[in-house]
């Protein structure tokens, strides 16, 4: 029998393992691009950056190197771990209260809410820096949210797991096809939307970051908070009642979590695919079914993974680079293929 003391130790000598290695990740998105970086070089910079009195992205560079790190590569960085880190934790909580193993934010349409406030603004307004379409995007994918939890809900009954898809499926149709139909009416509208859609983190300057950075802080204290929750949900909805849980208001605070994460980060970079869907299984097989060890995991190895993609982006098609959302899908399909063969990870 393994005594439930080192289980404990295992999983958090892993979580430092993932910080160790993002510690890594971080270092190496900073110093690698079209004009590589030393280490010390990197260093240097980062700290006379932490260091500086007008924090680190609004002092004044002392050098081309420390400016490259300062107005590029750091914000890009920056942004990446938080992205990463919301999509991560987004794709558990999907797939623990729509209990499916193939669920994530384009499932609930929060993907597709985002893309049609996005292009409607860009259409409407003229918009064509991410910093000024952002709280559309952001706001489509909550409404999108309070849709499909409204229409799963409809009648008078529950919000069930197979309700919440169904909703979800219909409500990403329509959206997209509204999407269709605003981004053909204008070229420029198209050539702006088009460059979100793919997912990028690259042009995204620190307005950006500090913009969605207090969603995601409480999207993922909200996701840390109802992990407990969703453990029992994940028994059946009529256990779950029996051992005392308000099935209907945990699953409401849970996907009110999945807003604000998915929300944000899918506004910031635009949708990402594979990211939700693959880093929750990847943690499962470390944690377990566990949610409460399964959301940090998510959260760490969702933003590993998004920022070892979006340097991969960049050696791989140096001088230029290739958007993250390419990259990721690129690594992602083949690789969620090799996870779905193992038979233990296709369930919850």
């Amino acid at each position: 029998m393994i005594h439930p003391g080192s289980v404990r130790r295992r999983r958090l000598t892993g979580l430092l393992l993932l910080g160790v290695l993002l510690a890594v990740a971080v270092l190496a998105s900073v110093a690698i691009g079209t004009r590589s970086l030393a280490p010390a070089t990197v260093l240097d910079a980062l700290t006379h950056a932490l260091g500086c009195d007008g924090g680190p992205f609004r002092c004044a560079a002392g050098s081309t190197a420390e400016e490259i790190v300062r107005e590029l590569r750091l914000p890009r960085t920056a942004l990446a771990l938080v992205a990463g880190l919301a999509l991560g934790i987004a794709g558990a909580l999907i797939q623990g209260y729509t209990r499916n193993p193939l669920a994530d934010a384009g499932l609930l349409g929060l993907n597709a809410g985002a893309g049609f406030l996005a292009a409607l603004s860009i259409f409407l307004f003229g918009f064509t820096m991410p910093g000024q379409y952002i709280w559309f995007a952001f706001a489509g994918s909550a409404i999108a949210g309070v849709v499909v939890f409204g229409a799963s809900s409809a009648g008078g009954g529950k919000a069930s797991p197979l309700s919440l898809v169904l909703a979800g499926a219909a409500v990403t149709a329509f959206l997209q096809a509204m999407t269709n139909a605003v981004v053909v009416l204008d070229n420029a509208a198209l050539d702006t939307y088009r460059f979100w859609v793919v997912g990028t983190v690259n042009g995204r300057d620190t307005d950006v970051f500090w913009q969605v950075l207090p969603f995601v802080l409480v999207g993922a204290a909200m996701a840390l908070a109802a992990a407990p929750g969703l453990n029992l949900l994940g028994l059946g909805d009529d256990v779950a009642r029996g051992l005392g849980v308000d099935v209907g208001r945990a699953r409401a605070f849970g996907l009110s979590a999945v807003v604000l994460l998915s929300g944000a980060a899918t506004a910031a970079v635009g949708p990402i695919a594979f990211l939700g869907l693959v880093v929750p299984h990847i943690a499962r097989t470390i944690t377990g079914p566990d949610n409460r060890w399964l959301i940090p995991y998510s959260g760490l190895l969702g933003a590993l993974l998004l920022l070892v993609a979006d340097i991969a982006g960049r050696v791989v098609a140096r001088p230029g680079e290739l958007q993250v959302g390419v990259m990721l899908a690129a690594i992602g399909a083949p690789f969620f293929i090799a996870l779905v063969r193992r038979k233990k990870l296709v369930s919850l």
